[in-house]
């Protein structure tokens, strides 16, 4: 099965895109779609070549919120891109949730690291290689 993209609700879009801007950027990933109604910016798809990854105000007009034991995991092309991606993301206003490291329990190369963004969705990078 292949995911076409992902969304995450957010309280305060300002302070969503400067988080998500600073700690996917080592992954390979941009804003690349800002979505605007009414001259307000709504929402951003975030990817390579199409958005893959979508940060957005709920259309229903209620509060961002995390449903318990949902994260959403980034691929990533190298260990160092692990470390830079959890750098920014703690320095941007993201919560530590699992620093970065081996995670032998999943396979002997799992090199991850988690956060929570400023509205509480938990975040991973991760890479399955040697280095």
């Amino acid at each position: 099965m292949a995911i076409d993209h992902i969304s995450v609700g957010v309280a305060d879009m300002a302070r969503a895109r400067a988080f998500y801007d600073a700690c996917l950027a080592p992954l390979g990933l941009k804003a690349i779609m800002p979505v605007e109604i009414g001259g307000r910016l709504i929402g951003i798809g975030y990817g390579v070549s199409h958005p893959e990854f979508w940060i957005g105000y709920p259309i229903d007009g209620k509060a961002a919120s995390n449903g318990n034991g949902v994260h959403i995991a980034f691929t990533a092309p190298s260990r160092a891109a692990v470390d830079a991606f959890y750098l920014a993301a703690v320095a941007n206003g993201g919560v530590e949730d699992g620093g970065p490291g081996l995670r032998t329990e999943y396979h002997p190369n799992y090199y991850g690291a988690f956060v929570r963004d400023p509205d509480g969705a938990k975040i991973e990078a991760c890479h399955h290689g040697d280095a």
